[in-house]
């Protein structure tokens, strides 16, 4: 009965898991099956610019942390320039995945601070975000907290009208190199997710 199917529920076949980690970082869930595991070296031996990393956790509504869901980056080198847009250094790819410790839940990696990718723009990170029970991934971006007039300037973050719900996309400096970035799916304090 065509009429009925905008009723029908989901399916788990409609979700992304519930094993993001071994279909997509098998790796870290402990399959030893590639040389080397995609999306783990970002910048590569070549990079220049500032070293960071970044650690944080993600949250679902009821402030539980979820586990099992991968985040994925993608970014401009130190001079601004996204691979395959201009010259890169030898080895940056710009993209990388990480997936939480399966206990704590904490996400982290290492990459470069990047540059500034349009004149307007503040240095950023794009994050995407698939997890079980998100059926189209999330997108976001990560801006850093010691680049105030940067982000003062960026058109994407002006876009947003509330300056408390801007700071869910700016990762806090919390020592030489080291920023801390947690992300809300829902609730107080929700990251703010981009519809593209």
């Amino acid at each position: 009965m065509p009429q009925a199917l905008p009723y029908l529920k989901e399916t788990a076949s409609q979700t992304a898991g519930p094993y993001v980690h071994i279909g997509l970082a098998p790796g870290d869930a402990g399959f030893d099956i590639y040389d080397q595991e995609l999306g783990r070296d970002i910048t590569g031996p070549n990079a220049k610019g500032d070293a960071i990393t970044i650690t944080g956790q993600v949250f679902d509504g009821t402030g539980a942390t979820v586990k099992d869901i991968l985040i994925e980056i993608w970014q401009a080198n130190a001079d601004g320039i996204y691979p395959g847009e201009g010259p890169v250094e030898e080895g940056f790819r710009g993209w990388g995945r990480v997936i939480p410790d399966f206990d704590s839940g904490t996400f982290s990696f290492r990459t470069v601070k990047p540059g500034q990718s349009a004149p307007d723009s503040a240095p950023h990170l794009n994050v995407w975000l698939v997890a079980r029970g998100i059926n189209i991934g999330l997108s976001t971006r990560l801006y850093f907290s010691d680049e105030p007039g940067a982000n003062a300037q960026d058109p994407v973050l002006a876009m947003i009208e509330q300056t408390q719900r801007r700071d869910t996309l700016v990762a806090t400096l919390t020592g030489d190199g080291h920023y801390r970035f947690d992300i809300r799916l829902q609730g107080d304090n929700e990251t703010v997710f981009f519809d593209i």
